[in-house]
C-alpha cells in the first residue's frame, strides 16, 4: 500500500472513530460525594428490565467495562469501543432495543456488581441501538444498591460477626454471616441440646433469602432435630468455599475459630457437627471436613466442584496447555444438556469473566487456588486471550486439589477420616462434575479408605431423587448414632 493510499483509507476510517456509537455516565453526589475510582460497568439486556441483578452464571450476556480515576460527581466518562466488552465492541451488538443500566463498583462487600451494597447505579431505561453511530447515550447514576437487612422470626436468626481473621487479612473489616434455623421444639425444653447440621449454598446462594421466612425450621433427619446453618459463601471475588487464601483471606479458621464457636455458644448444640453441599458448597464441605478432620464429624458432599484436577470438567490441568479447545481443536464444553450436549463454552465464559472482572465462577476459582499478584490481583491461570493454562499459576493451584491432597497425606489423614465422607453425583452432570467424583472414588479403592461414595440417574439439576434423599440421609443418621455411642 502506497502513502496516498494509506491516508487515504485512514481519512476514510477517522469519521466511524470519531463518532462511534457510545454511553457518558456520570453520577451524583445523593449518595456518594467522591471522587470514585474503579470500574464502571455497561448491563445490557433485550429481556432482563434491570439487567444489572442479571446473575451471568448460567446466562451469557453483553457487558462492557472500563477503569476510571479520581471522577467526581457530575464528571461524564465515556462507555465505546475503546472499553472492555463481550462478546463483541459497542458498534458491533446487534442492532435493536436494549435495556440498559450502568453500575459504579465501589467494591464494598457484596458479590455480584450490580447488587453489591453501596455501588452507584442509574435506573433501568429502554433505548435503541440504531445504526447512527453519531449517537450518544447519557446514564445518570442516582440510585443506590441498599445494604440487605435480615429479618428474624421465632426459628430464622441471622448470625452475624465481624471476624477479625478476615479483617486483619483484608485490612478492613470483614464480616461473616449465616442464617440459623432452629428445631420446631426448640422452645419447649431449655435444657435440650441438638446436633449442628451445616449446609453451604452452591454458587449464587443468599442466605438473606431466609429473611422473614416463617415457614422454615431446623433439618430433621430420622426423627432426630437439627440447629441448621445455612452459608451462602459469598465474598467480593466468587464463592470463599470456606477456604483459606491468600486472596480472600483465611474463610475456613474464620469459620472453625470464629463463627460455629459463637453460635454453639448462643444456641443450644451438642457437639455434633455435620457439614452437607451441594455444586460449589459440595466443594466447600469436602475441603472443610478433610482439612479439619477432627472438628466435623461427618461431611456429604454433593455433586461438588472438580475434586481431581486431572479432570476439571474433563479437562486435565497437569497435562493439558490450552482450556478453550482440546487436543483435536474442538471447543471445550462447560456446561451441557445431560452431560452431553454442549451448551456452553470455556472460552466464552473466561472472555466474559475478563469484563465483568470479579464475583463470577471462573475467576472465583483463580482467587481460591492462586496467589496474589504483584498488581493486588489474583494470578490468572488462564489467558483469556488464548485459552492457554499458566502452568507456573497451577503450581499453587496444587495444594487445593483434593484427591492429591488425600494420595498425599492419606497415613495421617485415615484414623480421623474413617467412614465421615459421602460424595453423590448425578451421572449427567450439566458440568461434567461426575468424572472427578470416579477419578476420586478410584484413588480411594487404591487405599481402601473407608469413603463413600455414590452414583444417580439425573443432573446437577435433577439429581435429588427419592434414592438420592435416602442414601444421604441413611449415612446422616449413621455417623450420628456412632458418635452418640463413643459420647457414652
Amino acid at each position: 500500500m502506497n502513502f496516498r493510499k494509506a491516508i487515504f483509507v485512514c481519512s476514510s476510517l477517522l469519521p466511524y472513530f470519531l463518532y462511534a456509537q457510545k454511553f457518558q455516565v456520570s453520577y451524583t453526589s445523593d449518595h456518594f460525594k467522591g471522587p470514585f475510582s474503579g470500574k464502571v460497568l455497561l448491563y445490557v439486556s433485550k429481556e432482563t428490565k434491570e439487567p444489572r441483578e442479571i446473575d451471568f452464571l448460567l446466562r451469557l450476556n453483553p457487558f462492557f467495562a472500563t477503569e476510571v480515576k479520581n471522577i467526581k460527581p457530575g464528571d461524564k466518562i465515556t462507555i465505546d469501543d475503546n472499553s472492555n466488552s463481550y462478546p463483541v465492541k459497542l458498534s458491533e451488538i446487534e442492532r435493536g432495543k436494549y435495556y440498559v443500566q450502568a453500575v459504579w463498583d465501589r467494591n464494598t462487600g457484596g458479590r455480584q456488581i450490580g447488587e453489591s451494597p453501596d455501588n452507584l447505579y442509574s435506573k433501568s431505561e429502554l433505548i435503541e441501538l440504531t445504526s447512527d453511530t453519531k449517537k450518544t447515550y447519557s446514564l445518570v447514576c442516582t440510585e443506590i444498591v441498599p445494604t440487605p437487612v435480615f429479618n428474624d422470626t421465632k426459628l430464622v436468626k441471622e448470625i452475624k460477626l465481624q471476624s477479625r481473621l478476615l479483617s486483619d487479612h483484608q485490612k478492613r473489616p470483614v464480616y461473616i454471616a449465616g442464617a440459623v434455623m432452629l428445631p420446631k421444639n426448640y422452645f419447649e425444653d431449655s435444657t435440650k441440646k441438638y446436633p449442628l447440621f451445616i449446609q453451604v449454598s452452591g454458587f449464587g446462594g443468599d442466605y438473606h433469602r431466609l429473611s422473614g421466612n416463617s415457614n422454615v425450621s431446623g433439618k430433621e433427619v430420622d426423627s432426630i432435630s437439627y440447629v441448621t446453618l445455612f452459608l451462602d459463601g459469598n465474598c467480593p471475588l466468587g464463592h470463599s468455599v470456606y477456604t483459606n487464601s491468600e486472596n480472600n483471606g483465611p474463610w475456613g479458621d474464620a469459620l472453625v475459630k470464629e463463627l460455629i464457636p459463637e453460635l454453639e455458644k448462643k444456641y443450644r448444640c451438642n457437639g455434633f457437627r455435620l457439614v452437607y453441599g451441594h455444586s460449589s458448597g459440595g466443594w466447600t464441605v469436602l475441603w472443610l471436613q478433610t482439612h479439619y478432620p477432627e472438628f466435623f464429624n461427618a461431611c456429604w458432599s454433593s455433586s461438588p466442584d472438580p475434586v481431581d484436577f486431572r479432570n476439571f470438567q474433563k479437562i486435565n490441568l497437569y497435562e493439558d496447555n490450552n482450556i478453550y479447545y482440546d487436543k483435536q481443536g474442538n471447543p471445550n464444553p462447560v456446561a451441557t444438556i445431560a452431560g452431553a450436549i454442549p451448551i456452553d463454552y470455556m472460552k466464552d465464559y473466561f472472555q466474559m469473566e475478563a469484563v465483568v472482572y470479579r464475583g463470577g465462577q471462573m475467576r472465583s476459582f483463580d482467587a481460591v487456588f492462586s496467589k496474589k499478584g504483584a498488581n493486588g490481583e489474583p494470578e490468572r491461570l488462564i489467558d483469556a486471550a488464548t485459552g492457554n493454562i499458566n502452568k507456573e499459576v497451577f503450581e499453587h493451584w496444587k495444594q487445593y486439589d483434593i484427591s492429591l491432597y488425600l494420595r498425599t497425606n492419606w497415613s495421617t489423614l485415615e484414623p480421623k477420616l474413617k467412614n465421615k465422607i459421602l460424595v453423590t453425583v448425578g451421572e449427567q452432570d450439566n458440568f461434567l462434575l461426575n468424572h472427578a467424583v470416579h477419578l476420586l472414588e478410584t484413588e480411594m479403592k487404591k487405599l481402601n479408605a473407608a469413603v463413600q461414595f455414590a452414583y444417580f440417574p439425573g443432573d446437577h439439576f435433577t439429581v435429588a431423587s427419592k434414592d438420592y434423599y435416602s442414601t444421604g440421609q441413611a449415612f446422616i443418621s449413621s455417623r450420628y448414632k456412632e458418635w452418640l455411642q463413643t459420647m457414652k
